[in-house]
């Protein structure tokens, strides 16, 4: 929630957030520690005292300050530049926003005298039965003259009722000072309501999401089902983008052009390349170039490059490793602390052994390399450039550049010129032929 408030603050005032805390959230203040400063309110007594509060933090300097509610994470920043527009176009000690309800609950009251004047705001908890009738509430979003706002903030008296300190008490005090007061009425739309409960909350995300989806359809991406579809305001998209039903895209993720992200996918803190296919898959963390194909059911790890053109198939999964241009790796298998060059194909079921049970190694495979099904590379190994492993081989020990790797552990010998033509116009691993073999290979 108070992310998005800190956004629209800065989105309208240009200036650093300050935020007042009391003990029991000091955690906030971690959570948020580069994007707002932080005041302590030792004892919450109140939204006067949680003002006074912030005050004894500001410099001096400071001659306009917006005050804002946490808990209202749909205010916008349009609304806090008409605010304090109101308030510096007859030069008023206080300005706030107000909002004709049909149902104004347990908000506090606006009370206006014959004349139309606004003379104070009553809170729910003091309210009588007439003033409880009213449908005018206090929004809590002020816009204050500081100068003023430093003489008479100590002047508020407690609430008889509830002994707290109440913001809007200033109001007689600015009438008492001949100091104009003015509201801002806005129509009831829902962004200026705080968040009691988790139903508020969920009423609140869906209205939210809404937005989010709206924002970037008009910008251009199509979103097949915006029902299922779930992004948070950090996701960067470009135009003509496809979204299927049922994606989530999450934090600083960013989408670029004529991606198409495919039903079942979720997508965090990572960025997508042009033209790539994404499909039932789970990103993290890692860059995708262009013109990727990924899933269906693929998981793309924490720290993972792919590369342009690469091809990653069912239950493929990748962790902390640079994947190189051109890359086959469609079944089952496991790249761990892996830096895999170009054009390689791993073959289904091979994997990358990177623990030992202390420590991560990384496996080096270089580039036009042919790893054939169910291999293990035990890392550390290096497997060099164009050369082969057989399959259900165990690399226990680096493979020279254009050598071939076979058995369990596997042996190396001089690689075949038909196993090589075989696995670059096929793809797939060929038959052993007699005249290959070694003394010291296996039998099978």
């Amino acid at each position: 929630m108070l992310g998005y408030v800190l956004d629209a603050a800065v989105a309208a005032t240009g200036n650093r957030p300050l935020v007042v805390i009391s003990p029991p959230v000091a955690q906030i203040a971690e959570v948020f520690a580069g994007e707002a400063d932080f005041a302590i309110q030792a004892e919450p007594r109140g939204t006067a005292d949680a003002v006074a509060t912030a005050l004894r933090d500001l410099p001096a300097e400071v001659g306009e300050i917006l005050v804002l509610s946490g808990d209202v994470p749909l205010v916008d920043a349009e609304t806090m530049l008409e605010l304090t527009q109101a308030r510096r176009d007859v030069d008023a000690a206080i300005a706030l926003v107000s909002v004709d309800m049909d149902d104004p609950a347990m908000l506090g009251r606006v009370a206006r005298d014959a004349d139309g004047r606004i003379t104070g705001v009553v809170e729910y908890k003091d309210a009588s039965e007439d003033e409880r009738a009213i449908s005018e509430i206090n929004s809590g979003l002020y816009a204050f003259d500081a100068e003023w706002l430093r003489l008479r903030i100590g002047e508020i008296e407690p609430s008889p009722v509830t002994g707290e300190l109440y913001l809007p008490a200033l109001i007689p005090l600015a009438r008492r000072d001949d100091r104009a007061v003015v509201t801002l009425e806005v129509e009831d739309d829902g962004t200026l309501l705080g968040i009691n409960d988790r139903t508020q909350l969920a009423d609140a995300e869906m209205d939210m999401r809404l937005r989010i989806l709206e924002a970037h359809m008009t910008a251009g991406v199509t979103i097949i089902d915006p029902s299922t579809t779930y992004i948070d305001e950090s996701v960067r998209i470009a135009e003509d983008v496809t979204l299927e039903p049922n994606v989530i895209l999450r934090g600083r993720t960013v989408i670029e052009r004529d991606a198409v992200i495919r039903a079942g996918s979720q997508i965090f803190d990572t960025t997508v390349g042009e033209r790539t296919v994404v499909w039932a898959s789970v990103l993290e963390g890692s860059t995708v170039d262009a013109d990727v194909t990924i899933g269906p059911f693929s998981h793309v790890r924490k720290g993972a490059y792919i590369g342009p053109n690469v091809e990653l198939g069912n239950y493929a999964e990748v962790k902390n490793s640079n994947i190189g241009a051109g890359t086959k790796s469609h079944h089952f298998s496991y790249l761990g602390d892996a830096d895999v060059g170009e054009r390689v194909n791993i073959g289904a079921g091979s994997i990358t052994a990177n623990y030992d049970g202390v420590n991560k190694h990384r496996t080096r495979i270089g580039a036009g390399a042919f790893i054939g099904s169910d291999t293990i590379m035990r890392a550390p190994v290096t497997v060099g450039e164009g050369s082969f492993t057989g399959a259900a081989s165990l690399v226990t020990r680096d493979v020279p550049d254009g050598k071939m790797a076979l058995g369990v552990p596997a042996r190396i010998r001089e690689r075949h010129p038909r196993q090589a033509d075989s696995a670059a116009a096929e793809g797939d691993i060929p038959g052993e032929p007699d005249d290959t073999r070694t003394e010291d290979a296996p039998d099978r």
